[in-house]
C-alpha cells in the first residue's frame, strides 16, 4: 500500500508498507551507515525509476505499432550524447 503526503516545498512525503525482512535490512543499513531509511528508499527509487519508465514506454510502443516515431523521440528515450 502506498500513501503520498503533500507538502508546501519542492518535495512530498511518501509512505509505503514493506515486508518485515526488507524493513529490517533497510534499518540495519541505515544504522550502520548513519543515513536515514528515507535516504536509501529515495536512492533506490531514483536508481530504478528510469528503468521502469523505459520498460513502460517500450511496452506502450508495442501496443501502438502503427504509430510513427520521430528520430528525436527515440533518441530522447536513449539519452544519447550528441
Amino acid at each position: 500500500m502506498l500513501y503520498k503526503y503533500s507538502n508546501d516545498g519542492d518535495t512530498s512525503m511518501l509512505a509505503l508498507r514493506l515486508p518485515d525482512e526488507i524493513e529490517r535490512r533497510l534499518a540495519a543499513l541505515a544504522a550502520k551507515t548513519g543515513r536515514s531509511k528515507s535516504f536509501y528508499a529515495r536512492e533506490a527509487i531514483l536508481e530504478h525509476l528510469e528503468e521502469l519508465e523505459d520498460a513502460y514506454l517500450g511496452a506502450e510502443r508495442l501496443r501502438t505499432p502503427t504509430k510513427r516515431w520521430k528520430q528525436e523521440e527515440l533518441e530522447a528515450d536513449l539519452d544519447l550524447e550528441r
